[in-house]
């Protein structure tokens, strides 16, 4: 809230330079704001009395909007990469399909590890379980399974992250 918004009968004011001005009406406080052609701006509105700031409403518009870009820029956004095996996959595919996965995980992304069936396959989907335990074990030196193996219709699903 700002200037003529401010309806509180009491705020605590702050000067444009840092300074304490004590508590005073909201008229006073808007007075004094005009003088210095600068706006009254509410920045505690939950504190009692609320805290207004006499500030140019404009660059503290702006000051707040780079702050959050700043704070964007800094946050590590985690993707999901997904593995994709099926259950008659030869040892050497296997390897390939570990060093994608290793690769995922030491960027700190998370690993989806699904082991699909198609077909007559669905029949012996627990002796399949097998193989997504040997893929977890391989990368157990960089990984830890953060959901472990379950069937989701016609694939196993398992999920992977990177150790702390």
């Amino acid at each position: 809230m700002i200037n003529e918004q401010i309806r509180d009968k009491e705020v605590r004011l702050i000067g444009q330079n840092g300074e304490q001005l004590g508590i005073m009406s909201a008229r006073e406080a808007f007075k004094m704001a005009q003088e210095a052609e600068l706006d009254l701006v509410k920045i505690a509105p939950t504190a009692k009395p609320p805290v207004c700031k006499i500030i140019d409403y404009g660059k503290y518009c702006y000051e707040q909007a780079r702050k959050e870009k700043e704070a964007k820029k800094k946050q590590k956004v985690i993707e999901v990469k997904e593995v994709r095996l099926s259950p008659n996959i030869d040892t050497n595919d296997l390897n390939t399909k570990t060093s994608a996965a290793r690769k995922f995980l030491e960027k700190g992304n998370k690993v989806k590890v699904t082991l699909r069936f198609r077909g007559r396959e669905m029949a012996h989907m627990s002796k399949s379980k097998y193989i997504l335990d040997d893929f977890a074990e391989s990368l157990s030196d960089i990984a830890v399974i953060d959901k472990p193996s379950k069937v989701e219709g016609r694939s196993m699903v398992m999920f992977l992250t990177a150790k702390r």
